[in-house]
């Protein structure tokens, strides 16, 4: 890399920290997406069709489609890619439509594209700020868009819900969903049912408060807002469709001042229609902050933390709630995709919703009660030892609320399972779901103090950073795993599984030609027989694929697409990049159909750039100082021990770590915001931020270290 002599800190700064943006593509016009209700309640009558985020209503995931089977499947070939503009996650499932396939990518871009040849129709650049990327906990992705009369939505990332003309891309109204002060993301896809749009909210790391509103889908205009938890007491009702609940059944369960950091509950995936019964189901995620000692001083329940609601869709009025786990403290969010189905319960039709959260329970719920009736442990537990039929409660380990120590606790925060898709089928009566192993170490921060705006979880993040020791890194990055799991939700057992050798693989689709497809962390995505789990055909997409896969059909032609693109919270955050670092390219639709013959450019990782210590002399107090803000603010994005997945800059290589001007005028100064690095000033000193860099650099010395001993042993080999 050159730089100009007389070039500004700014420029210095940008070229040694951030990789440039990309633009969208021109528009062009196309057919409009023509969705009324009753096609949305007839969506499994057209399989040819992907006309909702999960398929159907039910979102089952699945594709009643059988031209590509296990018989045939290894005869698939790429048949068309379209490249997106950006490396940063996509977690994306394509609505397809009379021929049109709508999808978006990283910063809520959205782009509307031919399904039988790729071409594109039009594109939408929302054109978040850069800055907004730092209250996204887990990227600057988008799971998708919702249509409904000859509109497509897409909630972006900067909490505005937006509806486009289907066939030009066109706004046609645009309402802010949230107050943009406040550390709000939308990540999650909008749903329409019964003409109106409705959409969730994250950010309860960050201190805010949850909700899902319902809004006009011709008008924009706000119909109703259900809040997941009680308000500051002193404020009085909020005058919405929640007011009722909260105060007859939430308010006790919660303690202390708890509204001053928010109390979290953002619906920020699960928004799922019950047709049959005309209801909604929403999943409430987890507590701000995490520590339940500190949230609401140990106390209460915390409704409607971690449970799914049940609402009346007309009036957002609740129906009745299940909350998997109560007073919460381990970020185990019941956000997870909600499948509705009729399964044989001794003997008898039930109509279930089942889902399978972070917390490792695959739950089946009736659907016209809300009870419980039957919760099996799907991954490894450490923290309950079951669920009480009787009470629908878990059997929790007490020492696993690290009220008094640490507690190794599995599964984690990650999640037993996280926003990844999981498919059904009713042909074979399994649920395919996407399961991982990743334990945490949980501590109680005694030195918490909130910080609006921040990564607020009052746990001690540091104690998850990997060890300055290859060795033990590569033993603790063999600890990790992740399964495709055939789960019978009757029975409540694993039927088969394939395993990985690591997490964060991808969402699964179930289809009547007897497949399972599914990407994976490594850059596969595979089928494979829905009734045993072999493999029958597998392609090499260059790159991580985490979204969830769908079929269509055109002009008779069966086609299977997916987003391909490493990122999320795993990626970002994990200090365990699995095998040899490198810069991740960019992502791309991947669409392939029986005798495709499209091939993809290969990837040639751009080199990275040395390891860059500071010769500066720092004292111990500074680093260890350095290391708990590093960890608990700047690893989410950075990665832990400051090690890159290749999404963002990895600073242990940064030209801007030896310099501490220009260090600081980057953390401090927020010279970049635009950049998406956002000043650091309102929460830290200067000084806090130079043992930081003090921290980084210790982290780079021991990358020097490591990469010098991995070419020595290179060259020794060699000889």
């Amino acid at each position: 890399m050159r730089i100009l002599a007389g070039a500004s800190v700014a420029a210095l700064a940008a070229a040694m920290w951030l990789v440039p943006m990309g633009q969208g593509d021109a528009a062009m016009p196309t057919r409009a997406a023509s969705v009324d209700a009753q096609r949305l309640l007839n969506a499994a009558a057209e399989p040819g069709n992907w006309m909702t985020h999960g398929g159907s209503y039910a979102e089952q995931r699945y594709a009643n489609l059988e031209q590509i089977n296990a018989g045939n499947a290894g005869k698939l070939g790429l048949a068309w890619s379209h490249d997106f503009d950006s490396n940063r996650g996509q977690e994306a499932t394509p609505l397809v439509i009379d021929g049109v396939m709508y999808t978006t990518s990283a910063w809520s871009k959205v782009v509307a594209l031919d399904a039988a040849t790729g071409a594109v129709k039009w594109s939408y650049d929302p054109e978040v700020s850069k800055d907004r990327g730092h209250s996204a906990c887990c990227d600057v992705v988008n799971r998708g868009v919702a249509a409904w009369g000859g509109m497509i939505f897409v909630g972006a990332l900067d909490g505005r819900l937006i509806a486009l003309d289907a066939a030009t891309g066109k706004v046609k109204w645009s309402v802010v969903t949230f107050d943009q002060k406040q550390p709000y993301t939308i990540t999650g896809a909008p749903r329409v049912v019964k003409g109106r749009v409705l959409i969730g909210n994250g950010g309860a790391e960050l201190g805010v408060r949850g909700y899902v509103t319902a809004y006009d889908a011709m008008t924009g205009k706000k119909a109703w807002r259900f809040y997941t938890i009680p308000g500051d007491p002193a404020k009085g009702p909020d005058g919405e469709a929640s007011d009722e609940v909260l105060k007859a059944k939430a308010g006790e369960s919660w303690s202390g001042k708890y509204w001053q950091a928010g109390g979290g509950g953002t619906v920020w995936d699960a928004i799922v229609y019950d047709a049959e019964l005309d209801r909604l189901y929403i999943g409430v995620g987890n507590g701000s902050p995490w520590n339940h000692q500190v949230r609401s001083e140990g106390k209460g329940d915390n409704l409607f933390l971690s449970s799914v609601v049940a609402l009346d869709p007309d009036t957002g009025k609740y129906i009745w709630h299940y909350q998997g786990t109560p007073g919460e403290t381990w970020d185990f969010t019941q956000t997870q995709p909600i499948i509705l189905a009729t399964l044989p319960i001794d003997g008898k039709p039930r109509k279930v919703l089942m889902q399978a959260p972070k917390n490792g329970f695959f739950y089946v719920i009736d659907r016209e009660t809300g009870k419980l009736i039957s919760a099996k442990g799907f991954v490894p537990q450490s923290w309950t030892t079951g669920v009480d039929p009787g009470t629908g409660r878990p059997i929790e380990v007490a020492e696993a609320r690290y009220r008094t120590g640490t507690a190794l606790v599995t599964p984690s925060a990650l999640g037993a399972h996280n926003w990844h898709p999981m498919a059904f089928s009713p042909k074979t009566g399994l649920v395919y779901l996407p399961a991982q192993e990743v334990p945490f170490a949980y501590q109680n921060d005694a030195g918490y103090k909130h910080k609006q705006g921040a990564w607020n979880i009052a746990v001690v993040a540091a104690l998850n950073a990997p060890p300055n020791n290859a060795a033990q890194t590569r033993a603790t990055r063999a600890i990790l795993k992740g399964q495709l799991l055939a789960w019978d939700p009757v029975k409540q057992k694993e039927v088969w599984r394939v395993q990985y050798d690591g997490p964060w693989n991808g969402g699964a689709l179930a289809t009547a030609g007897n497949l399972v497809f599914q990407g994976n962390a490594k850059g596969k995505f595979q089928a494979f027989d829905a009734a045993t789990g072999k493999t029958v055909w597998s392609f090499d997409a260059q790159t991580g694929v985490m979204a969830g896969p769908v079929s269509y059909t055109v002009d008779g032609v069966q086609y299977v697409a997916v987003s391909a693109g490493y990122g999320g919270a795993y990626p970002l955050s994990t200090g365990y990049v699995d095998g040899p670092q490198r810069i991740q390219p960019n992502g791309r639709m991947l669409v392939f159909k029986l005798g495709g013959t499209a091939k993809l450019p290969p990837y040639d990782a751009p080199t990275l750039a040395a390891a860059n210590p500071p010769t500066d002399k720092f004292t111990p107090q500074q680093i260890a100082l350095g290391a708990d803000i590093f960890e608990g603010n700047c690893g989410l994005c950075h990665g832990a021990g400051a090690r890159s997945s290749g999404l963002v800059p990895d600073l242990r290589r940064s030209g801007a770590l030896s310099d501490r001007q220009t260090w600081a005028a980057v953390v401090h100064g927020g010279i970049l915001k635009d950049r998406g690095m956002v000043s650091f000033a309102k929460w830290f000193k200067p000084e806090e931020i130079e043992a930081v860099r003090a921290y980084v650099g210790e982290q780079a010395k021991f990358l020097a270290s490591d990469e010098g001993a991995q070419l020595a042993a290179k060259g020794a080999d060699s000889k």
